[in-house]
Order: C-alpha cells, then structure tokens, then sequence
C-alpha cells in the first residue's frame, strides 16, 4: 500500500496538532481530515473513506467506542487505532476490533508501530482469498495488558495457559506472564477453541503444550503441561478434555 488516507479524531485541538506533527513524520501517512467529535467524525468517514482513523475515547457526546461500534459491519471500514490518556478502556476497545491502543502522550516509536501493523494488516487482508479475513477475525490473535505504566502486546500464538487471580486472568507464555482484567469466560470466548481448551473453572491451556492426563485412583485429573505444570482438571470439563485429546 503506497499511502494509508487517515483521519485524526480528538476534542482536544492541541491534540490533534501533535497528532498531526507526529504523522507529518511518517512515511506513506496521507492525512486527509480532522474531527473533534463522534458524529462529524462519522460523516467524514462516509465522504473520505480513511483507510484508517486515529480516534480518541473520552469525548463528549458520542465516545470513541461509540464511533467505532458505529462503524462494525461497514463495508470498507478504517482501522481504528485508539489515542488516549486512559488505559482502563483496554479491553473494551479491542472488544471493538481495534487494531491499536495508544497512550498519551503519544511517542513516535510507538505511533510507527502501530502504522506498521494497520498497514500489515490491510496488506494481509488485500492478499486474503475471499472470506478468509473474515473468519480470521472471529478469535483474538492478541491481547494487550498493562505492564508498569504501559501497554503491552501478548500474542495469543504465545500463550501456553491462562489461570484465574483473584479479579485477574494471568496470561502465560514460558518464564513470563502477564496480568489482564477479564473474567474467564470472556476470554474462552475469544479464543480458538481448536487451540485452547477450558479444564477448570479457573484455567484455560493450549491443547498442543497438554503433555498427558492423569489421575490419582479416586477420580481425580490432572492436565500436566510440557513445562511440568500441573493443572486440576474441574469434573464438568473432563469429559470435553479426553475427548478434545482423543480427537488429536
């Protein structure tokens, strides 16, 4: 794609200046508009037709998620990358099909990232035979979780297992993990469950990462993990579990 048509949305004018110094720099960014508010952002999407939108959350009147719920089921809708001073609105915002969630301020490594990865992904999606991004899309391929001031990225691919902390899901992938605040069933739902299966109520695992199944003589199991870790298996999912392992 030699230029990507974006659209800045932020009530705060000095934030759509530094916006739009900070897109100046980019490479292959044309920007074709501004908007300080949901609904003037929605007309200029349906008159320019941006490949992608750098939308703010907390704005009066119409929100950012609102904008971008408006825009699910569009044909041609942008990329949305959200800009925004609050981390809280994480989850909700990739519930909203997100490509990006941006922190203010904004640092330029940062913002190039995630120009990088709408332009990967419009590139993917132009490549894709017809219909094939559509079914991509109905499970996660990423999570972003906070981490000491900021957001980091957790690619599901890297995800061995996911157990229940309290209000917390705790995202494992080999030595390290990673705190998100979702409820258990919230995540099973936006994963692939031909790569992960629920053994209790309080964990999640990928089925390949499953060394083997045990019990203890009384009717106990357990699903032990190619790390050693071993995870009780809750009695109303065991049935699903052998017969997700039998199946292969």
């Amino acid at each position: 794609m030699s230029s990507l048509k974006t659209l800045i949305v932020d009530d705060e004018p000095l934030a759509i200046e530094r916006m739009q110094i900070l897109c100046a720099r980019i490479p292959g960014l044309q920007l074709v508009g501004t908007a300080q508010d949901g609904e003037a952002a929605l007309r200029l999407i349906g008159a320019l037709a941006p490949d992608l939108i750098f939308l703010d959350i907390a704005m009066p009147g119409m929100t950012g998620l609102d904008v971008a719920h408006a825009l699910e089921g569009r044909e041609k809708a942008p990329a949305v990358v959200f800009v925004t001073a609050f981390d809280q609105f994480a989850v909700a915002a990739f519930d909203a099909a997100a490509v990006d969630y941006l922190l203010k301020p904004v640092a330029p490594e940062r913002l190039e990232k995630a120009v990088a990865r709408v332009a990967e992904r419009l590139r993917l999606a132009a490549e894709a035979p017809a219909g094939e991004a559509q079914a991509d899309g109905r499970h996660a391929r990423e999570f972003w979780v906070p981490n000491r001031g900021e957001l980091v990225r957790v690619a599901v691919s890297d995800i061995d297992r996911i157990e229940a902390e309290r209000d917390y899901m705790r995202l494992h992938s080999g030595n390290r993990s990673w705190l998100i605040h979702e409820t258990i069933g919230a995540l099973e739902a936006r994963l692939d469950p031909a790569e992960f299966i629920r053994v209790h109520r309080s964990a999640i695992v990928r089925r390949a990462r499953i060394a083997r199944l045990a019990h203890d003589g009384q009717g106990n199991w357990t699903a032990e993990m190619e790390g050693g870790q071993q995870l009780r298996i809750g009695r109303t999912y065991l049935a699903s579990v052998r017969a997700s392992i039998a199946r292969g």
